[in-house]
């Protein structure tokens, strides 16, 4: 009979390390090219040159601490005050601040969606069962449970759905989310149940399956001891063949 030869955690960790390091190198150039597309830039600079506009014309800094705050006079706390009320509530601010939002979150997204299909799908395509440019060189690929070679749809949910739905993009807009000042509650909890789910699937599930693996229904196996089987009907017959080998052998015992 065959069992499905689980590939090495170092090995696993190593190949991850390498392709992480592709993938945030190409989200970043992604990134960088869509910011000018998008004119992340321009629309930054019109907000900047009105932020200068009201610090002028009230003669303040926003850029302060809150130590440099409280050593101000009350006249100057008040003045300090109505120019950042005056500034935050300016409908151009206001625009070009969800506008900047909105941009950055369709940066990060677009971005990182370029990187994960360039070194998560296309090339695991190229290089056949699922093999990253990292799990080639560590000698390991990506079949499914019963050791059948992975269909193009369990790479797309694998890839897709689980690493970069669930796994990277969710975790990254909780963060921005955070940043640009949503509820912190939400934001740390939603990031923290993720965190919790993957860990409870990688050390309860027998194969320390991560939630990828699981929901594509696939397995991490090591390339050159794992028997891979071209279709359904290949391993069928195998273990009909197996089997059939173990009747003959028990019956000459």
């Amino acid at each position: 009979m065959y069992d499905i030869q689980k590939a090495n955690m170092w090995k696993r960790i190593s190949a991850y390390i390498f392709d992480a390091i592709l993938t945030v190198i190409a989200a970043v150039g992604a990134a960088f090219v869509l910011s000018l597309l998008f004119g992340y830039g321009s629309q930054a600079d019109k907000r900047d040159a009105l932020r200068v506009q009201y610090e002028t014309n009230y003669g303040v800094e926003f850029d302060i601490t809150q130590t440099e705050y409280e050593e101000f006079s009350e006249e100057e706390k008040k003045n300090f005050d109505d120019a950042y009320l005056a500034f935050i509530t300016d409908p151009q601010v206001n625009r070009l601040d969800i506008l900047l939002i909105n941009i950055t979150l369709s940066i990060t997204a677009l971005g990182v969606l370029a990187a994960f299909v360039l070194f998560e799908l296309i090339i695991p395509i190229r290089l056949g069962h699922g093999r990253t440019l990292g799990k080639k060189i560590f000698g390991i690929a990506v079949v499914r449970t019963d050791c059948v070679r992975m269909t193009s749809l369990q790479l797309l949910v694998r890839t897709i759905l689980g690493k970069y739905t669930i796994e990277t993009m969710l975790p990254i807009m909780l963060v921005l989310m955070f940043l640009f000042g949503f509820t912190p509650l939400v934001c740390i909890t939603g990031i923290a149940l993720i965190l919790l789910l993957q860990l409870i699937f990688i050390f309860t599930t027998r194969m320390h399956t991560p939630i990828h693996d699981m929901i594509s229904g696939t397995v991490t196996v090591d390339m050159a001891s794992q028997m891979i089987f071209e279709s359904t009907e290949d391993m069928i017959e195998y273990r009909k063949r197996i089997h059939a080998d173990e009747v003959r052998q028990s019956e000459y015992r």
